[in-house]
């Protein structure tokens, strides 16, 4: 049986596992939220056996990469559990948290965005490592996380000067476009990065996350996160989440990523190099104080 590819699931039914055929494969499949696509392994392989980079191997190989780059426009997340890959184009997550402020990753966002053109999707993946990984990464559809800032926002907040004069009830956030969207939230952040202490702000975006279902599983040891970025079709956003407060110290797992659609050519493709230097030097940027980012990889595979 082939599982349904839209937003149609009911988000408080857990979600059977079914089967997804692709790539001249079948996939073990589950949708644990309307927005979720997670691919567990191969049909038929037990689940005993260790992981395999079936993700290049087979979901990614040039003559089906960009149905599967579909498959994420068209569900928003896509999760590749059991992967274990050494593929050079994976990057360093750039960023890092403290007790006393919160970092850009922490609140909602897209990749790439403070420039006019982002990438498709953003791939973020937990590497085979000896360390599990503590911090969850949350992802939600762009519109329901606007929707949900303003839920949950303490009355006080909403009544700032930035936010004065806007119409912030729900029919006017499910009428907005992008742009707009983009804009109300930029207001929304501001003003709690202004207002709140960095563990206020955190417990406010733990409302967020509730309010927006968003997805935010533990994550396991060589799973790949396929966020829909900016494209036709669904666009997500994700942000760096604590579930409890951030008092520094703990040993957690580090994660990799990269812009797949941008940075994992197809034979006789050419890169853009303005576009991808604009966004590496834009990451960097959100990494200050840290090592210098590492260099986007650029070549066909």
């Amino acid at each position: 049986m082939s599982i349904p590819l839209g937003h149609s699931a009911d988000p408080h039914t857990p979600a059977p596992a079914s089967v997804l055929e692709f790539a001249n494969s079948q996939w073990r499949v589950r949708r644990p939220k309307p927005f979720v696509l997670v691919i567990e392994g191969e049909a038929g392989t037990p689940c005993t056996e260790g992981p395999s980079d079936y993700l290049h191997d087979k979901l990614l190989l040039p003559e089906w990469r960009e149905a599967f780059y579909q498959l994420v426009d068209t569900t928003g997340l896509v999760v590749c559990l059991n992967v274990d890959t050494k593929h050079p184009t994976y990057r360093d997550v750039r960023g890092r948290s403290s007790k006393g402020r919160l970092s850009q990753g922490e609140y909602y966002h897209h990749d790439g965005c403070t420039g006019p053109v982002k990438p498709r999707f953003v791939e973020i993946r937990c590497p085979v490592q000896p360390q599990t990984r503590g911090v969850a990464t949350a992802v939600a559809p762009h519109r329901d996380v606007v929707q949900a800032m303003v839920a949950v926002l303490p009355t006080d907040l909403a009544a700032a000067p930035a936010l004065a004069g806007h119409d912030l009830s729900p029919a006017a956030i499910r009428q907005m476009d992008d742009a707009a969207l983009d804009h109300l939230q930029g207001l929304i952040t501001r003003t709690v990065r202004k207002k709140l202490t960095a563990e206020g702000a955190r417990a406010y975006f733990r409302e967020v996350d509730a309010a927006a279902n968003a997805y935010f599983e533990p994550w396991a040891l060589g799973e790949s996160r396929f966020i829909a970025n900016a494209n036709k079709g669904v666009t997500l956003q994700h942000r760096r989440a604590y579930q409890a407060p951030h008092t520094g110290g703990v040993a957690n797992g580090h994660l990799v990523k990269r812009w797949t659609n941008e940075e994992l050519l197809l034979p006789g493709q050419l890169p853009d190099p303005a576009f991808i230097e604009a966004l590496c030097s834009e990451e960097s940027e959100e990494g200050q104080g840290a090592e210098p980012a590492q260099a986007c990889y650029l070549a066909p595979h």
